[in-house]
């Protein structure tokens, strides 16, 4: 789950092949951007907190090429480690178009501790992905080859989005490349603990299990040209959980969105 919000929230509306075939303009992202999130987790309808996420936006050098780094620090807290224990750190690498490069996820869930490690490299308009997962000291690897999918949603303009339009794009995870969907609902305001209310975009990841739609997780982006992830509705097996923005350093531009 952790892994596919920080896809998410790095592809957002997912690049496709269809949309773009080379980079794009950066026009959401820029280096020193920190994002400081609450988790809650509901518990027998009691919302209680369960923890904390950080997620940082830095230039770094990849095989020679300046880049951009993306990474996303996530835990519990003791009272939730009794139940379940979460420490997860993920990391992307994209190039200043937001091209992938290279992602790895290192997750201390429950008792097992796993790694998964994804290599991009693009040729003749096709993206070629190496994905590996190490899991009790065993690696197993997968060579796989798709069309080119970019982590450059932020920087779309969804202006022109319908709610009900739908949005597929593919996602590397480390075991395997995963066809998922990612639907516009329209417009809401959302109020923060802090009292800020937020104009938002809001866009739902479902899944589809014997072609009923199932929704996996519901993101509220600031709607301006930030397009900041405001709070993030999560839908598990074993309850519900919230992840809610509490302080944004950073920002590459003004927070339009804030309702006066």
């Amino acid at each position: 789950m952790i892994k596919k919000i920080f896809l998410c929230l790095c592809l957002l509306i997912g690049g496709t092949a269809a949309k773009a075939q080379c980079g794009a303009e950066n026009d959401a992202i820029k280096p020193g951007e920190t994002l400081s999130y609450e988790l809650k987790f509901n518990w027998k309808f009691i919302w209680i907190n369960a923890g904390w996420a950080k997620m940082t936006v830095n230039e770094t050098t990849h095989k020679g090429q300046p880049c951009l780094k993306t990474d996303l620090q996530s835990y519990t807290n003791k009272k939730i480690d009794f139940f379940f224990k979460m420490r997860d750190t993920l990391t992307c690498i994209t190039t200043q178009q937001l091209e992938p490069l290279y992602f790895r996820k290192g997750a201390e869930e429950g008792k097992r501790y796993t790694v998964d490690e994804v290599n991009f490299s693009y040729r003749n308009g096709k993206c070629i992905v190496d994905q590996q997962r190490t899991l009790y000291g065993k690696t197993d690897k997968k060579h796989d080859e798709m069309l080119s999918i970019l982590l450059q949603a932020r920087s779309y303009d969804p202006s022109d989005y319908k709610p009900g339009v739908k949005i597929l794009f593919s996602m590397a995870t480390g075991r395997a490349i995963e066809k998922q969907t990612l639907i516009y609902r329209g417009k809401e305001n959302f109020t923060s603990e802090q009292g800020v209310t937020y104009r938002c975009l809001v866009f739902s990841l479902v899944e589809y299990v014997n072609n009923k739609e199932k929704e996996v997780i519901t993101f509220y982006v600031t709607d301006d040209r930030n397009h900041l992830p405001v709070r993030l509705d999560m839908y598990l097996n074993f309850g519900s959980a919230k992840a809610f923005l509490t302080d944004i350093k950073g920002n590459r531009h003004p927070l339009t969105s804030i309702v006066k």
